[in-house]
């Protein structure tokens, strides 16, 4: 029998090993993919290669683990590289992982798009920059693409597609097949548009939220309720569209009956808040006392977190409609 490494069906990059990069390698692993995990630290990528294991065992354990595949003959598909020339020698796909600064993310793409062929994918996990601003003039940019993903990736399985004006379809379908292969779920966004399209409604709520506190109409804990035991307990499982749509005999219906009032609301939304200042020390104070902000607390909420989110994974799997 051949050994997982052998049968894997091709070689993908992952450069930049922090938790983006661990996660993004634990994901193409789960799904027979050989990983090259690069950073321009050895120290950090051993440390890296630690993490997954540890994390792996840990999900094989509570019967977590993601794929077929064991921990160890997914470990091994996992492989530092401290070239990066060696890492994507042999890839189809490459996933940037590297702190979120313009300048390092056009200095890596240039340097990539001087090493790699015609039929590679250069994807980047940007969670705000514009594929107009991080490829612009390569000589490959037919092949590159956004990829955002949701932290933590392993967990949350959405990804954003953003393509550059002149990305190829074939790019954006080939990674949109890809996402799909290891698990994720894949959205394509037709242009470019500053947030994409997750922070775009992500923002919109923590300005509306921010306003609320700040005017004292609700306590910081209180509005998170309303999200946590209200809307967002629907929206683990149907957006807000089909939310509309089956609030009333269809969206037409919804739109018919509610329009006029959502339209009263929307125009008593204030300005875009400072995020700072008084308001900013009352929310912290008040998720301080939820969650106190040392390594310790924060890192044992995380994998709190992380754990709700595998149980929700597995309860919307069961629960997909026919």
């Amino acid at each position: 029998m051949a050994s997982p490494a052998s049968s894997a069906p091709g070689g993908v990059a992952v450069v930049g090993s922090g938790l983006i990069g661990r996660s993004w390698a634990m994901l193409f692993a789960s799904a027979g993919f050989k990983v090259k995990l690069y950073d321009i630290e050895q120290r950090q990528v051993t440390y890296a290669l630690d993490s997954i294991r540890k994390e792996m065992k840990l999900l094989e354990q509570s019967g977590s683990l993601k794929g077929s595949l064991s921990a160890e003959e997914q470990l091994s598909l996992i492989s530092s590289c401290s070239d990066i020339r060696e890492a994507v020698e042999g890839a189809l796909h490459v996933q940037e992982c590297v702190p979120e600064n313009l300048e390092l993310k056009e200095q890596l793409f240039a340097q990539l798009d001087g090493i790699v062929g015609d039929q590679v994918v250069l994807s980047s996990s940007s969670s705000c920059l514009l594929p107009s601003r991080l490829f612009s003039g390569l000589v490959h940019v037919k092949q590159c693409l956004v990829a955002h993903p949701v932290n933590p990736p392993y967990y949350v399985p959405l990804v954003e597609l953003v393509p550059h004006p002149e990305t190829a379809p074939a790019t954006v379908d080939r990674t949109y097949a890809l996402m799909r292969k290891i698990g994720q779920s894949p959205v394509r966004l037709t242009k470019e548009v500053d947030g994409f399209a997750l922070n775009r409604l992500q923002y919109a709520i923590i300005s509306e939220a921010w306003r609320l506190v700040e005017e004292g109409v609700v306590s910081p804990g209180d509005l998170d309720l309303v999200m946590s035991d209200g809307l967002g307990m629907r929206y683990a499982f149907i957006g807000p569209l089909e939310t509309m749509h089956l609030n009333a005999e269809g969206m037409l219906s919804y739109c018919d009956r509610y329009s006029e009032g959502m339209k009263h609301v929307l125009k008593t939304f204030g300005p875009i808040p400072e995020f700072s200042g008084a308001a900013a020390e009352k929310v912290h104070q008040a998720m301080c006392v939820k969650v106190p902000d040392d390594p310790e607390h924060l890192a044992a909420r995380r994998e709190w977190r992380d754990r709700c989110l595998m149980r929700l994974a597995r309860l919307k799997s069961q629960l997909q409609p026919q």
